[in-house]
Parts: structure tokens; C-alpha cells; sequence
């Protein structure tokens, strides 16, 4: 591993970790705000995840094999819209994702 791989990974790992723990630490967790400044930060979670998932896809779409990628990810959108759990929907993506890599082959 290279020292700027490493450099990288324990700066956006400082970074989790200050997102996470200093709103708990100074009591900013527990706001009822609904002002426009709380609104940005609520839609803030689901863009980055859109952002992630766009740029971790992207690979796959070029290379040409889109199977596990759309088989994982209808998978996630069905049980999550049939159950509305985070956990079913993540292990049924996982398992779609897998099966589609193995048909893929």
C-alpha cells in the first residue's frame, strides 16, 4: 500500500469519525429545528449517498457488465419498497449482486 493511499484513508476516516461523533459531543444531535440551515443538512445524507453510489457504479457501466450491479441494486429498491427494512434490503441486494456476478461469470 502506498503512503498516499494510507494518508487518504486515514484522513476521510478522521473525517467519519468527526461527522459523527462532534454533533453528539456538543449536543447538536437533539435540534427540532425545521429553519432552512436543517433542511440542507437532512437532504445532505441522501445526496452523498446517491453521489457514492453514482461513482462506485460507474466502473461497472463502462466494463461493460451491468448484471450484478442491476440485479443488487432492483434488489435493494424491491425488498426495501415490499418491507421497508434496511436490513432485509441490504442482504437481499447482496444476494441479488452476488447471484448476478455468478450468471455473469
Amino acid at each position: 500500500m502506498s503512503g498516499e493511499v494510507l494518508l487518504l484513508a486515514l484522513v476521510v476516516g478522521a473525517a467519519n469519525w468527526g461527522f459523527r461523533t462532534l454533533p453528539i459531543r456538543f449536543g447538536l444531535g437533539a435540534g427540532g429545528g425545521g429553519g432552512v440551515l436543517a433542511r440542507f443538512l437532512a437532504a445532505v445524507g441522501p445526496a452523498a449517498i446517491a453521489t457514492l453510489f453514482v461513482a462506485s457504479s460507474l466502473p461497472f457501466v463502462q466494463a461493460g457488465a451491468v448484471l450484478a450491479p442491476v440485479a443488487g441494486t432492483g434488489a435493494v429498491v424491491a425488498v426495501w419498497l415490499w418491507r421497508r427494512s434496511v436490513v432485509l434490503a441490504t442482504l437481499g441486494g447482496a444476494l441479488a449482486y452476488a447471484a448476478g456476478f455468478a450468471l455473469a461469470g
